[in-house]
């Protein structure tokens, strides 16, 4: 008996991952469809109407309106929902004492908490100013613009993911490659450091040695000056988007129900 796709999926209560995510052949089209000029404006200008996204704009003025002191604000979830994002840290929401303490410490303090922790941390800091400012600084209508529209673009290259595995990473990538000082620099910020090492082959389990170790690792596959040059960023993130995609194409055959009903058939 051959089965077609629907009934697969009727079977098993589950849409088809073949594909969903792009594939290492659609992987460098999908790129410069995403960078061709006016793509992210009219990404964006979509994503200013979807639901979703309007309701934690919303949520997140009325916190800032109901907040009493910044230290409050900073440990708000419907203020971190928009600001990490928008501050090149969404992994950090769920972190409100971490998120607190380092954006409050001073950025320019080599010893403080927010330079501790990396360039990352110390740009976002940097940005927010909250440290001289405090919540009257957050406040401010263009702070409330800013973090507003870095979200609704941090919405749209997410959204980008579920039709070509990696793109939000490789267009974050392409923006901010050359910002990167040295090496501490990229394994630093968790995008650079993923694309950076993607490209280059290396394996996860480089995150358990020290930080020089794997800082060696990457300088003797890779000059770090070569993130100034457009041409080489570029080669760095194709590269990356080509093994994402063959990730998430490995990932989805381990668990395409189609494909276990195929290799259940051989067997047989």
């Amino acid at each position: 008996m051959v089965l077609t796709l629907s009934q697969v999926q009727s079977l098993f209560g589950v849409q088809a991952s073949a594909g969903a995510a792009g594939n290492a052949a659609t992987a460098i089209p999908a790129l410069k469809r995403a960078t061709a000029q006016g793509a992210e404006a009219k990404g964006i200008a979509r994503e200013e109407k979807d639901p979703v996204t309007l309701t934690a704009l919303a949520r997140f003025r009325v916190a800032l309106d109901k907040a009493g002191t910044i230290e409050q604000a900073l440990q708000d979830p419907r203020i971190l929902k928009v600001i990490m994002p928008a501050l090149g840290l969404p992994d950090q929401v769920g972190n409100a004492g971490m998120v607190r303490r380092a954006l409050l410490s001073d950025p320019a303090d080599p010893k403080g908490l927010a330079a501790q922790l990396g360039s990352t941390w110390r740009a976002a800091a940097a940005t927010l100013g909250v440290n001289a400012t405090g919540l009257a600084g957050l406040r401010d209508p263009a702070m409330v613009e800013r973090m507003s529209d870095a979200f609704l673009k941090y919405q749209y290259r997410t959204g980008l993911d579920e039709q070509q595995a990696g793109l939000s990473d490789a267009l974050y990538f392409l923006e901010t490659a050359r910002n990167a000082e040295d090496v501490f620099d990229v394994l630093g910020d968790p995008v650079l450091r993923r694309v950076v090492t993607g490209a280059l082959g290396l394996p996860a389990q480089i995150a358990v040695q020290s930080v020089e170790a794997q800082g060696r690792a990457v300088t003797a596959r890779l000059k770090v000056d070569s993130l100034q040059d457009d041409r080489a960023v570029r080669k760095l993130a194709e590269r990356y988007l080509i093994v994402a995609a063959n990730n998430a194409s490995g990932s989805a055959a381990a668990t395409d129900p189609l494909a276990t009903l195929t290799a259940l058939s051989v067997r047989a």
